[in-house]
């Protein structure tokens, strides 16, 4: 579920590092430079970049679309081509009766086998569709906390690299203790500090 949708699941984080003089100019040219590149046409296993809140093939961002006053949304959108293990066997036991039927022999060795496999992997991989998959956020400058629209373990690692790479800051995820901390004044804090767990039977 995304940011548009009628009901959303998301993690919070909290953005480290000093945002850059003249960041608005800074995020549209990072946005820009680290925009999705389409895979369809080649032979690239994977892909990952910026695209649109409002359409996963909008990659262009006129006008800085990606703000809403001091609010950047943007959608990380992943494609991905895969073989799946199942299809790859059969191939590669298939080519491999084929072979031994040409050459008259009972087996192939482990080298054979291996060179099947590799061939195998590169004819499916052209063949397969790379499946889209779409992540949205919400960075709010003012308070440098960001929301990210899934709960996935995968996704949030490859946001949290792919955010550095792009803006050069960090993404740290924000558990309810330190949601908490950070709402609480300074007194409150130190009581919070001291809780311990409780077990209800």
């Amino acid at each position: 579920m995304g940011l548009l949708t009628a009901s959303s699941t998301f993690v919070r984080y909290k953005v480290e590092g000093t945002l850059p003089d003249n960041f608005m100019d800074f995020a549209d040219a990072q946005v820009k430079r680290f925009a999705f590149r389409d895979i369809d046409d080649t032979y690239d296993e994977f892909s990952v970049g910026w695209v649109s809140v409002m359409n996963m093939f909008d990659a262009e961002f006129q006008y800085s679309s990606f703000t809403a006053g001091d609010y950047i949304c943007l959608t990380m959108r992943v494609d991905e081509r895969k073989v799946p293990p199942k299809i790859l066997k059969k191939f590669c036991l298939k080519e491999e009766e084929r072979i031994k039927r040409e050459k008259q022999i009972p087996k192939l060795n482990r080298h054979q086998k291996l060179e099947i496999k590799e061939n195998m992997q590169l004819m499916l991989m052209k063949r397969a569709v790379p499946v889209p998959a779409t992540y949205d956020l919400v960075w709010s400058l003012a308070d440098n906390s960001l929301l990210f629209f899934t709960t996935n373990g995968k996704a949030k690692e490859m946001l949290e690299d792919f955010f550095k790479e792009t803006f050069g800051m960090l993404l740290m995820l924000q558990v309810p203790y330190n949601i908490a901390e950070a709402l609480l004044d300074p007194e409150e804090q130190q009581k919070l500090a001291h809780i311990t767990p409780a077990v209800f039977v």
